[in-house]
C-alpha cells in the first residue's frame, strides 16, 4: 500500500474515485487524531471533513518527501491548530474504539477495556505534545521522521519528546495506582 499517494495522484488528474479512496481509508484515524486537538468526536468529525475538503479544493502539491499519510495527518494538524486558535478550548485526548478480537474470554475482555480506559485517562492527563508523539508514534504507527513532519519538529527532538512522554505517561500510570508490565 502506497498510503493514499496513487490515489490522490488519480485525484488530481480528474478520477473522483481517488478522493473517495482516501476517505475511505484515512477518516476514521485523523477523526481520532483531531480528537485529541478538540476533546469532542463531533467537532474532530468536522475538521476531518475541513482537511478532506481542503486537500480536494485546494489540491496541496505532495512533493513525495514523506509518506502520503505523513501529509495527510501535517494537513490535519494545521487544521486543528487553526481551530484551536479561534476557539481557545483545553485540549484533551482520544477516544480510540475498542481493537479486542471476540476471543478472549469475557473477564479478559473487561480487563483489557479497564487497562485501555486508564492508559487514555492517563494520556488525558499529558502535555498536549507529549499526547501528540504517542499517539502518532503507537496508534498511527507514524516513523519518528513521520512524526517529526506531522508536528514539525526536528526527529531529535521527537525522539527526545517521545521519550520524555513515555516516562511521564508511566508516572500518571504509576500515580493511578495503575499495574503494568511494560508501558
Amino acid at each position: 500500500m502506497d498510503n493514499g499517494e496513487s490515489s490522490y495522484q488519480r485525484y488530481l488528474s480528474g478520477d473522483d474515485q481517488g478522493l473517495v479512496e482516501i476517505i475511505r481509508d484515512f477518516k476514521d484515524g485523523l477523526i481520532l487524531f483531531l480528537n485529541g486537538f478538540t476533546h469532542n468526536i463531533i467537532t474532530a468529525e468536522e475538521l476531518c471533513e475541513d482537511t478532506f475538503v481542503k486537500l480536494a479544493v485546494k489540491k496541496p502539491a505532495f512533493a513525495g518527501h514523506s509518506s502520503f499519510k505523513t501529509f495527510l495527518y501535517a494537513i490535519a494538524r494545521n487544521t486543528a491548530l487553526d481551530w484551536k486558535r479561534t476557539h481557545k478550548e483545553h485540549t484533551s485526548i482520544y477516544d480510540a474504539g475498542e481493537l479486542e478480537s471476540g476471543e478472549r474470554s469475557l473477564e479478559d475482555t473487561y480487563l483489557r477495556e479497564e487497562q485501555r480506559i486508564a492508559v487514555h485517562r492517563a494520556l488525558d492527563k499529558l502535555k498536549p505534545d507529549y499526547r501528540q508523539v504517542l499517539w502518532l508514534t503507537y496508534f498511527e504507527e507514524l516513523s519518528n521522521k513521520e512524526t517529526a513532519e506531522v508536528m514539525k519538529k526536528s526527529v531529535h527532538s521527537v525522539e527526545t519528546l517521545a521519550y520524555r512522554a513515555r516516562n511521564a505517561l508511566k508516572k500518571q500510570l504509576e500515580k493511578e495506582g495503575f499495574i503494568y508490565e511494560n508501558v
